[in-house]
């Protein structure tokens, strides 16, 4: 009799650990518990942690409640200004109905899916190039919107939805480096002109400056050979301008009164042969017979007799004859 009491404690025993083993469930702290019983819904959600079932009977579905990401394939469209371009974005979402999640649809995380890349081509025929490339936090809160809507049914919250990137065709990026490089060339340009502008007003205030102070220009002089000497270069081009001289020829002091006078030039002795004067007073009976040579040339040819230019030569052939007066010294 105590066998077969103690036969049938074990055998108790053995089926309420059997029987535990098959009922008890562990919900993790980021899983709830959908229960079905017979293929009905059980209303009650099972928290975290230990929970029991009717083995057989319910069947436990647990649902992940954490933050899904979900990367959108590349999806490619053309803009609303017919441009070719290829988008890829990233889905965030969450469970926040387990019931309506296991329920209302099939598979949600595929059908999150399909909504974000059905969505995805929408908003690409809808937007322009630039809405693409710089107002993305617009077009990534339509996208979220597109999305949320039907994801509300499916127990299903959108937490954000990001555009990760716009791949455009070769020919597109180098037109657009050679807008942007155009853009930047005129920008240089007139920030340069502008420049220039300010340097001139400027220059001419200091070249009024300068003419006021002459001696400003010798300073600013010395302010150029220091910046220029101090590259250590072997050779040094430097300007001299004209102000400077004039500056320095009125800064000189004048010249005496006993200087500025000439000395009159005094004769030299008889040895040294004729002064000035001497040589003029010798210069100035050839010079007469010069000036009445023509009149004697007219009035020979006029006669028949020998004309002046012969006599002239002859004169000219006696005297080249003769010896010079001085032969020691130059003739006078």
């Amino acid at each position: 009799m105590v066998e077969e009491l103690l036969t049938a404690v074990v055998a108790a025993g053995v089926g309420v650990v059997v029987y535990m083993g098959a009922a008890a469930r562990v919900v993790k702290q980021y899983e709830r518990g959908v229960v079905f019983r017979f293929g009905r819904l059980r209303e009650e959600i099972r928290p975290p942690g230990f929970t029991v079932i009717v083995p057989v009977i319910d069947r436990l579905r647990k649902v992940n409640m954490q933050i899904v990401t979900l990367p959108v394939p590349a999806q490619e469209g053309i803009t609303r200004d017919n441009v070719t371009v290829r988008v890829d974005a990233v889905v965030y979402f969450k469970v926040v109905d387990p019931a309506n999640a296991v329920v209302a649809v099939e598979d949600y995380r595929f059908a999150v899916s399909q909504m974000a890349q059905t969505s995805l081509r929408s908003i690409i025929g809808k937007s322009d190039l630039d809405d693409l490339l710089s107002n993305r936090e617009m077009l990534n809160q339509g996208l979220e919107l597109m999305i949320d809507s039907p994801a509300v049914g499916w127990g299903v919250q959108i937490d954000r939805v990001e555009i990760k990137d716009v791949s455009l065709p070769e020919t597109m990026k180098r037109s657009m480096a050679r807008q942007a490089e155009a853009d930047r060339e005129r920008r240089a340009r007139v920030i340069n002109a502008d420049a220039e502008l300010q340097a001139s007003h400027k220059l001419a205030e200091a070249a009024e400056v300068m003419s006021e102070q002459p001696a400003a220009l010798q300073l600013r002089l010395l302010h150029t050979v220091v910046a220029v000497a101090a590259e250590k270069n072997s050779t040094l081009v430097l300007p001299f301008p004209v102000e400077l001289l004039r500056f320095l020829e009125r800064a000189a002091p004048p010249p005496p009164a006993a200087a500025a006078r000439e000395e009159p030039a005094s004769a030299g002795p008889a040895s040294e042969g004729p002064g000035p004067a001497e040589v003029d007073a010798a210069q100035a009976p050839a010079a007469v017979d010069a000036a009445q040579a023509p009149a004697e040339v007219d009035a020979a040819g006029s006669n028949g007799g020998p004309s002046a230019l012969d006599r002239a030569a002859e004169e000219r052939a006696l005297g080249a004859a003769e010896p010079p007066p001085y032969p020691d010294e130059s003739p006078p």
